[in-house]
């Protein structure tokens, strides 16, 4: 018996503006037995108390949902067809505790242990970027370590955050102490704007990462720079990172720490194509922050990558 896969709401089904708000109006799947069935899933962190200086994120997912509505099936630039040959649907939101860091991290974590184990590739909606942390332990688990596409303005390899370890801004450097990445496996790329000393950037190169500043990017189309990228990271797992401050704040204001001088959303779309054939075993996209998105367009821009990122996913159907 043929698999039944998971379709969008269609807009001659029920308006746009009208049901549930869903994850491009799919499905909204919460019981385990039904999950066990899913290929891919689409998960809310909608966590903003690991943030440094605007808040917000925590409403993240719930916008990126409601931006979701115009995006339909079919991938008319790639010819991809996630939903002809993959089971997705909105498996929710973890329920994280917003007044504890610690506490908050504990649950994702073990959410995602449950996530990983049922087989689900897990795409997340943000939240803030501390949630990478303990999705990358419960990765590990599963896959052990792994090499990361990571697009930002800001490295997130801070020692501490105003005396804690564990915040938005120290995500990959706990991460590289935990050992949870293939240092030589790890690619960022748009980092930019100023730092406090050269160790901002410096000390991912110490560890093997390969380090694209924004300057790099500057008119030009970077598909000749993923032909690296896969270069780099391919041969194993692999794990993409979406920070949305990577994108200039003239396409995305809607973020807690946006720095000028960033990447189009043309270039946003070029990487994670670029990304088609790794073995991706997850990804995110993290710090939108609707209070400061007055048009909704950082939400429209954070839905359509999240689109983005499962026409890449490894089993996904090209026509």
């Amino acid at each position: 018996m043929d698999k039944i896969l998971h379709q969008p709401l269609g807009g001659n089904e029920m308006p746009r503006f009208g049901g549930i708000a869903t994850m491009m109006r799919l499905p909204h799947i919460q019981k385990t037995e039904e999950k066990r069935e899913l290929d891919v899933g689409f998960v809310g962190v909608p966590l903003d108390i690991g943030t440094s200086l605007r808040s917000g994120t925590r409403f993240g997912p719930r916008e990126i949902r409601a931006q979701s509505v115009m995006i339909r099936p079919y991938n008319m630039a790639t010819g991809a067809a996630p939903f002809d040959s993959l089971n997705i649907a909105d498996i929710g939101d973890v329920p994280i505790n917003t007044f504890n860091m610690a506490e908050a991290i504990r649950i994702i974590e073990e959410a995602y242990d449950e996530i990983l184990e049922l087989g689900i590739i897990p795409l997340t909606l943000g939240g803030d970027h501390t949630i990478t942390l303990p999705i990358l332990r419960a990765i590990k688990k599963k896959h052990g370590k792994v090499g990361l596409v990571h697009i930002d303005a800001h490295a997130d390899v801070n020692d501490h955050m105003f005396g804690e370890k564990i915040a938005h801004g120290t995500t990959f450097r706990r991460a590289v102490e935990e050992d949870l990445l293939d240092c030589d496996r790890v690619v960022q790329i748009g980092l930019r704007a100023q730092g406090y000393t050269a160790e901002d950037f410096n000390w991912s190169r110490k560890q093997g990462f390969r380090v694209v500043q924004a300057e790099e990017c500057w008119h030009k189309s970077l598909t000749p720079l993923m032909e690296e990228v896969r270069a780099k990271v391919g041969g194993g797992p692999v794990y993409l990172s979406f920070d949305i401050d990577g994108i200039d704040p003239a396409w995305a204001p809607g973020t807690g720490t946006p720095e000028i001088g960033g990447l189009t959303t043309i270039q946003a779309m070029e990487i994670i194509r670029g990304c088609q054939g790794l073995q991706l075993v997850g990804g995110d996209l993290v710090e939108v922050s609707p209070p400061y998105d007055t048009t909704g367009n950082t939400s429209l821009l954070g839905a359509n990558l999240l689109y983005e990122m499962l026409c890449v996913l490894p089993g996904v159907q090209h026509r």
